[in-house]
């Protein structure tokens, strides 16, 4: 399943995908783009859980600016448009994605960290929206995800001043989970997609549609879907199985 662009390893019930651009510090071309789309539209059976991660000392360095090309408002609507739809496939694909981050996570590579569900940062990291202080503006996805971590203000300095945080400033911001030693993020990645892989599925993928989506309702309709989640989740096979291993006092066998 490797492109030459992204490596797709399989352990078991984890795939490991390594951005493979390392002359571009892993930059998002249109062949990269459509190599995570083809994978998340299409995982392959028994996959439970995915670890995204780049090579080189980078994660993703954002658009590859050598392969702009000048587009009329329409064609950079669309453009955009198709980021989006990638990286809400990668957020809603189902399966669980954690992000292993060093070096650039930047412009775009911050679009795509945030897009999935775990993010781990070595001490090189470095989060940045440069996209201001080259006269545009981002498009595949920052002005919701980023901006809702961050909020509108601290984005909006962000964006005008080019200000890049570390994983330290990262983490207390909500821009990474966990901020770890250098060559530790994988480790700590794979140990984590290994905890998710045991969950319910059926409970993973209720977690990853419902939660954000909630975040965007109303108070009332927030509170009616999370009743409705936990009705599909709670007549399930699998919350009888975690029940009964709770009190069984054993580690539950979910189908």
């Amino acid at each position: 399943m490797s492109d030459d662009v992204l490596n797709i390893e399989i352990r078991d019930r984890i795939a490991i995908l390594t951005m493979n651009r390392p002359d571009k510090r892993n930059a998002m071309s249109d062949g990269l783009l459509s190599a995570l789309d083809g994978f998340f539209s299409n995982p392959p059976e028994g996959v439970k859980c995915v670890v995204l991660t780049g090579t080189a000392g980078h994660y993703c360095s954002g658009l590859d600016l050598s392969e702009h090309v000048a587009r009329d408002a329409e064609g950079t609507l669309r453009h955009s448009r198709g980021w989006h739809g990638v990286m809400d496939r990668i957020q809603f694909s189902g399966l669980p994605v954690v992000s292993a981050m060093f070096g650039a996570v930047i412009g775009g590579g911050l679009e795509l960290a945030t897009a999935t569900h775990v993010r781990i940062a070595e001490p090189s990291v470095i989060f940045q929206l440069p996209e201001g202080r080259r006269g545009i503006y981002v498009g595949g996805g920052a002005s919701v995800r980023v901006g809702r971590i961050l909020g509108a203000d601290r984005m909006t300095e962000m964006m005008l001043t080019g200000r890049k945080y570390g994983a330290e400033e990262g983490l207390r911001l909500g821009l990474c989970h966990y901020a770890v030693g250098e060559g530790e993020a994988m480790d700590l990645a794979l140990e984590l997609a290994g905890k998710i892989a045991d969950n319910a599925s059926l409970s993973n993928y209720i977690m990853i549609h419902a939660i954000s989506r909630i975040d965007d309702m109303s108070r009332a309709d927030g509170l009616f879907t999370e009743s409705l989640s936990a009705a599909i989740a709670q007549t399930s096979a699998d919350a009888a199985e975690g029940l009964n291993a709770f009190l069984e006092k054993r580690q539950p066998r979910f189908r």
